[in-house]
């Protein structure tokens, strides 16, 4: 898997400014509460700029975010200055692949948000994300993880769709054009980012193809027969209802 985020990743907090963080990471916790009351220790698999990681240590978790890119590692660490010394004693982040990263750590959860299972778009690829859980987890330690569910992205199918945003000093419009490739269970957005400078008047043109693999129920099942795990939840994303052929993000949360 390539860092796709590597070029704009300083333009990503702008383009997902109005995403829901804050809501994200209480739906999470209240999972983890459920499923894995003790829980303490979080490792995160693909933290991206660390904003879940950051609420989450603000909730009173240890956790360790992991993630690609570089670009994204350093807007992450550099959230830890603007920490108490408390809170940032109980955040990190480190560079590695999620299908092959290792330390010597265990956790009471990991967590995967915001599609990052998608992006492994080959078996194999899901296989190594699950090793990497199962040797890092403790027994009785819960993975949570989000991804595109097949049975909506085949019924509705996904559109063009066009993001304009502004901050002081730039404007972005980024156009997200997607190709679905049925017979391999996968949708190539293809991305073009436009960002104008203010003060210059100065265009950049950014262009990235994401691949996105949609996932189906039976597939969850048998992977996690695979590698010892059980499946102890799923629902829509922040609402928990039970997924269905308009549910085009669900959560599942796996025990072991």
């Amino acid at each position: 898997m390539t860092t796709v985020f590597g070029t704009y990743a300083r333009y990503y907090d702008l383009l997902y400014r109005d995403k829901d963080y804050a809501g994200e990471t209480h739906f999470v916790h209240g999972l983890i509460q459920k499923h894995a009351s003790n829980a303490g220790s979080i490792l995160e698999l693909g933290c991206g700029t660390g904003k879940h990681a950051e609420l989450l240590s603000k909730m009173g978790y240890e956790v360790l975010g992991i993630d690609m890119s570089q670009e994204m590692l350093e807007t992450a660490n550099s959230r830890l200055s603007d920490l108490e010394e408390k809170q940032a004693a109980k955040l990190s982040f480190d560079h590695g692949d999620v299908r092959a990263y290792r330390t010597e750590r265990y956790f009471d959860a990991v967590i995967s948000l915001f599609h990052v299972m998608s992006y492994q778009t080959a078996n194999k690829d899901l296989q190594d994300v699950f090793e990497t859980v199962k040797v890092h987890l403790i027994k009785g330690g819960i993975f949570i993880f989000d991804c595109w569910y097949g049975p909506a992205v085949l019924t509705q199918k996904p559109e063009v769709r066009v993001k304009r945003l502004e901050d002081d000093h730039i404007e972005v419009i980024r156009i997200a054009e997607p190709e679905i490739y049925p017979n391999e269970n996968r949708v190539d957005v293809h991305y073009q980012v436009f960002i104008k400078e203010k003060s210059t008047g100065k265009v950049e043109i950014l262009e990235e193809t994401h691949r996105m693999r949609y996932l189906f129920m039976p597939e969850i099942l048998g992977l996690c027969e695979e590698f010892g795990f059980s499946v102890m939840d799923a629902g829509e994303w922040m609402t928990g209802k039970s997924p269905g052929l308009d549910t085009w993000s669900v959560y599942f949360v796996v025990g072991i």
